[in-house]
């Protein structure tokens, strides 16, 4: 974490650091869904740029996952290494970013286009980060993924349950938008068998067949 001398717009007495909101994960919603969240803060759109400034000599090899203001002068910033598997960035990552991104914005502030206190959060997606469809399945395609699905996305009736499985992609057509997956080797796809026995053939060969709209939620999945 790291903060910045107080502006006048922003409340002398709080002295304690803002947490993000804890709730349900939603692609889009600036945390652990991903994506930017402006909240329609005037000085919003110039601390992205510089965030994505700062970001260029990286080549390419981090990008923003999540970024979000708040009008108590909060940034919120997760960053995505596409060199990682996991796409975490090192620590090394986080703190050289965050050292540079700390002075720029402190730089900008008192050239009057921010507000001169503001309070800079960097981190990870996390390990068990959402996956955006269909753009990323493909890049963790090698990796086990929680889904949350309903088997007939056009049957609206109450018997049409959502259901959810631990699944490794097969393969993805983004022609006919729709994806194969297949029983991913952990633990719990597993525990039904006994004590140390790996998948059966029959499960191995088993695939789920599912159109992009049927997806109700995919994330990574790391056994406990």
């Amino acid at each position: 974490m790291t903060e910045i001398l107080k502006d006048k717009e922003i409340d002398e007495d709080v002295d304690y650091w803002e947490e993000e909101e804890e709730a349900e994960a939603q692609i889009g919603d600036g945390g652990d869904g991903g994506g930017v969240v402006l909240n329609d803060i005037s000085w919003g759109s110039k601390a992205l740029a510089i965030a994505e400034e700062v970001l260029i000599p990286f080549k390419d090899d981090l990008k923003i996952f999540a970024f979000k203001v708040t009008s108590r002068g909060y940034i919120f910033i997760r960053l995505d290494k596409l060199s990682d598997m996991y796409g975490c960035p090192t620590i090394n990552d986080i703190e050289t970013f965050n050292s540079v991104y700390a002075m720029r914005i402190e730089e900008v502030g008192k050239n009057g286009e921010l507000p001169e206190n503001l309070a800079i959060e960097v981190s990870s997606p996390g390990a068990e980060r959402l996956v955006k469809v269909p753009d990323d399945l493909e890049r963790f395609k090698d990796l086990p993924m929680y889904v949350s699905y309903v088997e007939d996305s056009s049957n609206t009736k109450p018997g049409n349950e959502v259901q959810d499985g631990v699944f490794q992609l097969d393969c993805v057509s983004l022609e006919l938008g729709q994806c194969t997956w297949k029983l991913a080797n952990v633990k719990q796809n597993k525990e039904a068998l006994g004590k140390g026995r790996s998948l059966s053939r029959k499960q191995k060969d088993w695939r789920l067949l599912l159109p992009f709209t049927s997806l109700r939620l995919v994330r990574l999945y790391m056994e406990g």
